[in-house]
């Protein structure tokens, strides 16, 4: 069946994947309506759908539009909402046509009487189950300006349900993706950052399942922005059952305005249906990242060692040296330096935006460090902070009308420091030559990328139309990592915004990894990384081993098992290795080369969730991390007819007592007791 098909007489669009379809229909009025979302149907069978508009009384709001609008009767939540140069509000819907291509439909539109053009921008693909939604809006008159309020990127219409049930992350800094499910209230939702990055308090994702999904079974509906600045979704619950939400780019009190010829284009707000529970629609969208938004998804992610918890601020050449050494002889194939390397970064009180080697900390400069590390066989990385300057730098003396203001406001310091304008042309190329300098003169191989505040005062005195920053900032930022990656093949990025205060598909498009939290304790860290991994896969999930008693909550812990954490992703070590005593040092090397055995199923396999366990599966093996688990684990993924190896103590299971009795898990006694199990398929 062709991936984009169309039904003239009833004017019936039908979008397929490899197992789901998505179909919509162009009305009596021209407006483009939801038909289905959900398992695979003919088109046939789409023409024949009709639409369900809830509109049985003059009271009830137009249901099911593809993109909603203002006028009319409508009184839902709108997706576009615009004012024209005489103060009309709301929009006529024209259908111009459609345009079909491989795997995209473009919907055209415009408005029946002023000079604006929208196009709804559907996109499918053979190997995902991900459908892809944008819009573009265009000034096509001559005459005066239209100002877009809100300009989503799509409205997704759930078929009705009797308990709709809504899936979300919540969260703070050191507790970011702590996972929500909570009955969908008859009533507006809204999800939101304000902040200008997708913040640690909210992620640009929402599922919703009838009431009854678990992790194996029922329907749920997912969709997730590829945005990483302010972002908005807000989701409606109808008295009769229907649950729809429209989300995008920006927030409240905003607006854009757009002159004759210029185009608006959001970005990508796509969605998954999946009948097959939690794990099956995490586990599409862990496929459709590794196929279709990682820039290099079949890489392996290297063991890092990051310096930050062995030093903070006490940062000396000798020192790095001393860790470097001791990195390696634990197995570490990437080395960062943390924050304190530059300028007059003795504290986070100064030096930020002063990109040169401090001269007292490195008297020659990056040089010997870097050599020294890649002499160990490691890569060399170093952390950055592109995007803020501390008003104690040279930078910010020379430049201070370079940072977000507004004329007769304070500019409010958060951390010591503030945002640099990335909107203006001149910042964004500052930034650029000095980061270009620096990977070329250093050969530094990898970026810790963090941004450590939220957007005060955004404003850009002058400019006419200032709201504009909180879009071209991301869009600049964007550009900056495309160039950089562009220009140096051999560069890697892992994105940090204060821990996980940026993680998205936009910013996961443009980095390999994500630091997805400055809380490092073990325990903790199971519930983030379980939030985590409702819409991100396992390959992109930094997750560190650092000193007992952690230093965020002084939990103490077993060297085992904060590596057994760590191991669920990317793993990485950021203790002070020079104070662990020798036995340590023995049991972590032989941890460090555990991983690297399990790596390729971790990193590249399919993520099954259990109670108090993961477990990832290729073809031919199945990797095991438990804490606390019942004392059999019933395993997904397993072939029934197959048998399997535990390849340390050599035990071979059936598939089918794997799958129905489980795997025997034998914890060690004491607190905090975990263990790694892996198998290996028997050749026949």
């Amino acid at each position: 069946m062709p991936a984009v098909t169309f039904d003239a007489p009833s004017r019936t669009y039908l979008l397929t994947t490899p197992t789901t379809a998505y179909a919509l229909r162009i009305d009596e009025d021209d407006t483009p309506r939801t038909l289905h979302w959900g398992p695979r149907i003919t088109l046939a069978q789409a023409a024949s759908l009709p639409l369900s508009t809830g509109e049985s009384s003059s009271f009830a709001s137009r249901g099911g539009e593809e993109l909603g609008v203002e006028g009319g009767a409508r009184f839902g939540v709108p997706s576009l909402q615009l004012r024209y140069a005489d103060g009309t509000g709301g929009t006529e819907w024209r259908h111009l046509g459609h345009g079909v291509g491989d795997g995209t439909l473009d919907i055209r539109l415009a408005d029946r009487h002023y000079p604006v053009e929208v196009t709804l921008h559907y996109r499918v693909f053979d190997d995902s189950e991900v459908i892809e939604r944008r819009v573009t809006v265009r000034h096509t008159g001559t005459g005066g300006p239209v100002e877009l309020l809100r300009a989503d990127s799509a409205a997704w219409t759930l078929p009705q349900r009797a308990g709709y049930r809504l899936s979300h992350a919540v969260g703070q800094w050191c507790g970011e993706t702590q996972l929500r499910r909570v009955e969908a209230p008859v009533a507006e939702t809204v999800f939101t950052s304000r902040r200008g990055v997708s913040s640690h308090h909210a992620n640009p994702w929402l599922m919703a399942d009838a009431g009854d999904a678990d992790e194996t079974h029922g329907e749920v509906w997912s969709t997730a922005l590829s945005w990483s600045g302010s972002w908005r979704i807000t989701a409606q619950r109808t008295p009769d059952g229907f649950l729809s939400w429209t989300g995008g780019a920006g927030h409240e009190g905003t607006r854009v305005t757009l002159r004759s010829g210029e185009t608006w284009r959001t970005p990508a707000f796509s969605g998954v249906y999946s009948p097959d529970g939690f794990g099956g629609v995490s586990r599409a969208w862990h496929a459709h990242i590794a196929a279709h938004v990682l820039p290099l998804p079949d890489e392996v992610r290297p063991v890092v060692y990051n310096s930050w918890e062995a030093t903070g601020w006490d940062l000396t050449e000798q020192g790095q040296f001393g860790l470097a050494r001791a990195a390696a002889d634990l197995g570490v194939e990437l080395f960062v330096m943390d924050d304190g390397w530059f300028g007059s970064r003795t504290s986070d009180r100064a030096g930020l935006g002063d990109w040169r080697p401090n001269p007292a900390r490195f008297p020659e400069g990056l040089a010997p460090l870097a050599d020294e590390v890649h002499r160990l066989g490691m890569r060399f990385g170093l952390w950055v902070e592109p995007e803020m300057v501390n008003p104690d730098s040279d930078l910010y003396r020379e430049h201070p009308d370079w940072v977000l203001h507004m004329p007769h406001r304070t500019r409010t310091l958060l951390r010591h420091q503030l945002v640099l304008n990335f909107a203006r042309e001149d910042v964004a190329d500052w930034a650029h030559k000095w980061l270009d300098r620096l990977l070329t003169e250093h050969e530094i191989d990898f970026l810790k990328w963090d941004m450590n505040r939220a957007f005060t005062e955004a404003g850009r005195p002058g400019h006419p139309d200032p709201d504009r920053l909180w879009h071209d900032h991301v869009h600049a930022v964007y550009g900056l990592m495309d160039r950089l990656r562009a220009d140096h093949p051999g560069l890697r990025i892992e994105a940090c915004a204060g821990g996980g205060g940026r993680a998205d598909l936009g910013m996961m498009a443009r980095s390999d990894q994500i630091w997805i939290s400055d809380n490092t304790d073990a325990v903790d860290r199971l519930a983030i990384q379980h939030g985590y991994s409702q819409l991100y896969p396992a390959r992109t999930m930094s997750a560190w081993v650092t000193d007992s008693p952690n230093t965020n909550t002084a939990r103490t812990a077993p060297l085992r098992f904060r590596f057994h954490s760590a191991m669920a992703g990317v793993l990485g070590l950021g203790g002070d290795l020079l104070r662990w005593s020798p036995s340590e040092r023995a049991e972590a090397r032989g941890l460090v080369a555990r991983y690297k055995e399990i790596r390729p199923v971790v990193q590249f396999g399919a993520q099954y969730r259990h109670p108090e366990a993961v477990q990832y599966a290729t073809e031919d093996e199945h990797v095991v991390i438990a804490w606390g688990a019942p004392r059999r684990l019933r395993l997904a993924a397993v072939d029934t007819a197959a048998r399997y190896r535990d390849d340390v103590s050599g035990t071979v299971y059936d598939g089918a007592v794997l799958r129905g009795t489980g795997l025997p898990l034998d914890l060690p006694a004491g607190d905090l007791p975990s263990m790694l199990v892996r198998l290996e398929r028997i050749a026949d």
